[in-house]
């Protein structure tokens, strides 16, 4: 079993020292340790996207997350290319001159995003744009019938931080850059409000 000692080391450190080891070289068990749950989330979430079944072991505020590669992943992984189309926010209106009119864009905006055809995979929120997804945002019912829909929210940490509400998030989840530019570049549209 390879092993990751990351305690100390802040978002998005831990994901990107365990991609670096599972990218040089094969890894069928691995235990990566943090010491704090958002560190354990993101690790943990990024296993489960590499094909790992994972368990996740807490003693205080050290989080143990295991990895066991699911025979037959990597296959599963690479097959059937499909679109798929991301959005950006980094707003809590739509355009530039008015607020109010920006806001009823936005409102329109959202909700037409539960109406494509092809629905987006991801919205991320950036910036001044993770406001949305907060307990006092007038979109909130719109994003999570969205999330409903089977669409993945995911808001900035780092903004949320900057912003004091990661206490505040009512829809979606946290995550960090590293996973947002991944979306990026997984992603084959990119739209934004």
């Amino acid at each position: 079993m390879e092993k990751l000692d990351l305690k100390g080391k802040t978002c998005p450190v831990p994901v990107i020292e365990t991609k670096k080891l599972l990218e040089s070289r094969q890894v069928n068990e691995i235990e990566v340790v943090v010491d704090n749950p958002t560190a354990s989330e993101n690790v943990r979430r990024f296993l489960g996207s590499r094909g790992y079944s994972t368990t996740v072991l807490q003693d205080g505020n050290v989080y143990r997350i295991e990895g066991c590669l699911r025979e037959g992943s990597i296959a599963t992984e690479k097959a059937g290319e499909q679109k798929k189309v991301l959005v950006y926010v980094d707003t809590e209106t739509m355009g530039r001159g008015d607020d109010g009119l920006g806001r009823i864009l936005m409102r329109s905006f959202l909700n037409t995003l539960k109406e494509l055809e092809i629905r987006p995979w991801r919205v991320i929120f950036l910036n001044a744009g993770v406001r949305n997804v907060t307990a006092d945002s007038e979109y909130l019912g719109i994003l999570k019938e969205i999330e409903e829909l089977g669409m993945e929210i995911i808001a900035c940490g780092t903004c949320l931080d900057y912003f004091h509400l990661k206490d505040k998030v009512a829809v979606g989840r946290i995550s960090n850059m590293f996973e947002i530019l991944t979306s990026f570049n997984e992603a084959t549209n990119v739209i934004r409000p």
